[in-house]
């Protein structure tokens, strides 16, 4: 992690667990442009540490970059006991997700340990990270959980039972949280990315980020990408919704995205 900030924004701090070169990067991006002190989270810490440097070199603002095992109970704790350090909790955006093979795969097929890595990254480590953050939130009554979901989510996909099943109990978490904790003041939102996420606009289309969850929940090769940007801008406004009518679960796609 970078230097510690040496006073403490009056917005708080946003983690985003699950920091890649297109969504969680965006999200970063966003949050650290509307204030926040924002702490980047995945397991990589190098390529995550080169993120960091890169949006707070744009913002001119600090970024902290932790690493982080979403399977691992003792991780997730160390991870957050550098990101509570930093200020208040206001923001948790749940990006991360264990990469499954692009191809269909049978499930006599899936290896026992490839599957339970799935379902603890995708809900358990979800879990971990939201047991860590919720007391703070419900002490100051008020913060945001912001799960990010993809079209398995909804519906079973034939030869990916490992992911749909991780992002089935996923959903399943959010809606818990949200009836449990959204009368205490929290907003608990399950985003449904549906489709393809491209990389943004300004970056070069070779930009890639291993990311396989929303291309294979949408087929994949399909055309109407997403700019993580503009995707960015919605977690955003969920972060800021009125309480009056909050939102607890949206799907968002691309216009231009053609179905079959």
């Amino acid at each position: 992690m970078r230097n510690m900030v040496s006073s403490a924004s009056p917005r708080g701090v946003a983690a985003i667990v699950g920091v890649g070169p297109k969504l969680g990067r965006s999200i970063a991006r966003k949050f650290v442009h509307e204030g926040y002190i924002v702490a980047i989270l995945c397991r990589d810490l190098e390529r995550l540490s080169s993120f960091a440097e890169e949006i707070a070199r744009e913002e001119k603002a600090q970024v902290f970059a932790i690493r982080i095992d979403c399977s691992d109970t003792r991780s997730v704790r160390e991870a957050f006991e550098g990101v509570l350090s930093l200020g208040f909790m206001e923001v948790l955006v749940y990006n991360a997700y264990q990469p499954v093979s692009w191809k269909p795969t049978s499930i006599t097929n899936i290896p026992v340990d490839s599957f339970q890595k799935s379902l603890a990254v995708s809900t358990v480590g979800a879990f971990h990270c939201a047991q860590q953050v919720l007391p703070g939130m419900v002490e100051r009554g008020k913060g945001t959980i912001l799960f990010t979901g993809c079209s398995a989510s909804l519906n079973g996909i034939a030869g990916f039972s490992d992911l749909s099943c991780g992002k089935f109990a996923l959903r399943g978490l959010s809606q818990c949280l949200a009836r449990e904790f959204q009368p205490l003041g929290i907003h608990v939102v399950h985003v449904i990315v549906d489709g393809i996420v491209g990389p943004p606009k300004w970056a070069s289309a070779s930009t890639s980020e291993g990311s396989s969850q929303q291309q294979q929940a949408s087929g994949g090769g399909r055309e109407g990408t997403m700019d993580p940007d503009v995707l960015a801008q919605t977690y955003w406004y969920l972060h800021v919704q009125d309480p009056a009518g909050w939102t607890q679960e949206i799907d968002i796609r691309s216009a231009s995205q053609r179905y079959f």
